[in-house]
């Protein structure tokens, strides 16, 4: 069996040996573009920041009125895709007098502003989810299914495209 390429184990670390051969099967036939292409024709068409603040406000008011309020949210030419780090919730209290304010900012590697439509909700829906759930548990999952039917599906999808990154074949460039 032939060994698996680097961007195939660092991004499909967890998931089934057959899973992986698959992928990398794909590659070494030169189709991994073909079929990504296949599945997500075309790149979405946020391309700014408050055009992402009002897409990420949208989908916290269908599933998490309650929750606290979005301060920022952004495109953030920082966050590397090497560190699998796609987007970053963060999380910051202070006390200003007597009052203490909270602020949540969701930040996006800006390097998904050349992704489908699909992957990036998906991205947003997992930091969103992040305002209730801290942790990546159960809990965290079943929310994040809850606002996105398909997300494991399009979190696997866009591991793909992670490896396509990494091989230079982003098919939105």
């Amino acid at each position: 069996m032939p060994s698996l390429s680097t961007p195939v184990v660092d991004f499909l670390q967890g998931y089934p040996a057959e899973l992986k051969q698959q992928v990398q099967q794909l590659i070494d036939n030169n189709k991994l573009v073909a079929y990504f292409k296949s599945r997500y024709p075309t790149a979405h068409s946020i391309s700014n920041n408050k055009l992402l603040y009002d897409y990420t406000q949208e989908i916290k008011n269908r599933y998490l009125k309650k929750s606290a309020p979005l301060s920022k949210v952004i495109f953030d030419d920082k966050i590397s895709l090497s560190h699998q780090a796609l987007g970053l919730h963060t999380y910051v209290s202070r006390v200003q007098g007597s009052k203490t304010k909270a602020k949540n900012e969701i930040r996006i590697c800006s390097k998904l502003k050349q992704a489908p439509e699909a992957l990036l909700r998906m991205l947003v829906v997992h930091e969103l989810a992040h305002i209730r759930e801290k942790e990546h548990n159960k809990a965290f999952y079943q929310l994040c299914q809850h606002m996105e039917r398909d997300y494991h599906q399009l979190e696997f999808d866009l591991r793909l495209l992670l490896i396509l990154n990494a091989l230079e074949q982003n098919p939105y460039r």
